[in-house]
């Protein structure tokens, strides 16, 4: 079974980027829209095959994990979008950033899951730290003020700028090209990693959620429903990158899933010396993800927040100086590679690197990334 479903996976990422997105362009809502609906038919079409194959439970256990998963990516999608204003990303080449990007999500969320469950296994007390993890972010998510995310944060892109040999501008889709007879990274490669650990960050809530919904505990339930909610990540991506904002609420009905779920793992294992161990019934737990989720988007669509309370995604500085390179040399190249960069022979040449400027910058301050 195991080795059916990758090679199913891995079937049909070939098929998505090798035949149907070959070349770099622009995703259309239409498109987006397609790809989406393509995706869950072939989840839930999977999820009627493990509820007519193993039982009603497992099929629940499933599907109280997708819809879990798919809820959680959404407040996910935020970070993503925040992350290609800054870098300046052009939408022709975020579907390639997003598809490695997933690609490498699967095979962390796989050593998590496996890591998670042998952990519980031989520490069965780790489910009160898993469910008392998840109620405190649940509550911290319901109280908690809006979060403004800082891409320049990030570690990956902090680290990276440091270490990587780095070419100036973005070439095509390309994520390392050759200069000079050395191999240097192009900002897209920065992108890829800074969307790579947003997505780890967001991992540590999502996988023991999982494991909280997923009363088995039953490894392919858990590494299945999360593979199918990733799949369709890059499609819902495409599809609501302009309509995010509009939902203001969901963090707040996010939140009170994700308490739902703490609390439940807790009183599932019973609090010792005070209560016995209480089975919550998978469909009540079903029940309740789903509605919470929906009651919070239905909330943000019909009552939407006044402007001042909603997501400012606008006025984020693109990342216009990524590598220490001479401002005075020529940095022109072409979306298709024919023209890149020179680095000076001599370090001494290179000037440091300058501080992103504020939209308020005069002229002069630093030239803008334009590729």
């Amino acid at each position: 079974m195991w080795g059916a479903f990758l090679a199913g996976v891995l079937f049909l990422l070939l098929l998505d980027l090798g035949v149907f997105h070959r070349q770099s362009h622009v995703v259309t809502t239409r498109e987006a829209l397609t790809w989406s609906i393509v995706w869950v038919v072939l989840s839930l079409t999977f999820n009627g095959w493990i509820w007519f194959h193993y039982g009603r439970d497992p099929g629940i256990e499933f599907l109280s994990a997708y819809v879990l998963e798919k809820a959680l990516s959404v407040d996910n999608l935020f970070v993503f979008i925040v992350i290609f204003r800054y870098m300046d990303v052009k939408p022709q080449v975020m579907h390639r950033v997003l598809f490695a990007g997933i690609v490498g999500a699967l095979i962390l969320r796989g050593i998590f899951i496996v890591l998670g469950l042998e952990l519980i296994e031989r520490f069965e007390w780790l489910l009160y730290l898993f469910g008392g993890f998840l109620l405190l972010t649940g509550v911290k998510l319901l109280f908690a003020g809006e979060e403004q995310v800082d891409p320049s944060g990030n570690l990956a892109y902090r680290f990276a700028r440091k270490i990587l040999p780095l070419t100036r501008r973005y070439v095509g889709a390309a994520f390392f090209v050759r200069q000079d007879g050395k191999w240097h990274a192009t900002p897209l490669f920065i992108v890829l990693l800074m969307i790579e650990t947003s997505d780890v960050v967001f991992a540590l809530d999502s996988i023991p959620a999982c494991f909280g919904v997923v009363k088995s505990r039953d490894p392919f339930i858990i590494f299945s429903s999360n593979v199918c909610a990733v799949l369709g990540l890059r499609a819902m991506f495409f599809l609501l990158q302009h309509f995010l904002d509009r939902f203001a609420y969901l963090k707040y009905g996010l939140g009170l899933v994700l308490a739902f779920i703490g609390a439940k793992m807790i009183v599932a294992e019973g609090i010792p010396y005070l209560t016995p161990p209480v089975d919550v019934p998978i469909g009540l737990s079903l029940g309740m993800v789903a509605g919470l989720i929906a009651a919070s988007v239905l909330v943000s669509l019909v009552m939407p927040p006044t402007p001042d309370r909603a997501e400012a995604l606008e006025h984020t500085e693109a990342a216009s100086l990524i590598a220490d390179i001479d401002p005075h040399m020529s940095i022109t190249a072409s979306v298709d590679g024919t023209m890149l960069p020179h680095r000076p022979a001599d370090d001494s040449q290179v000037s440091p690197i300058e501080p992103l400027r504020g939209p308020g910058a005069s002229p002069g301050t630093g030239p803008k990334n334009d590729s």
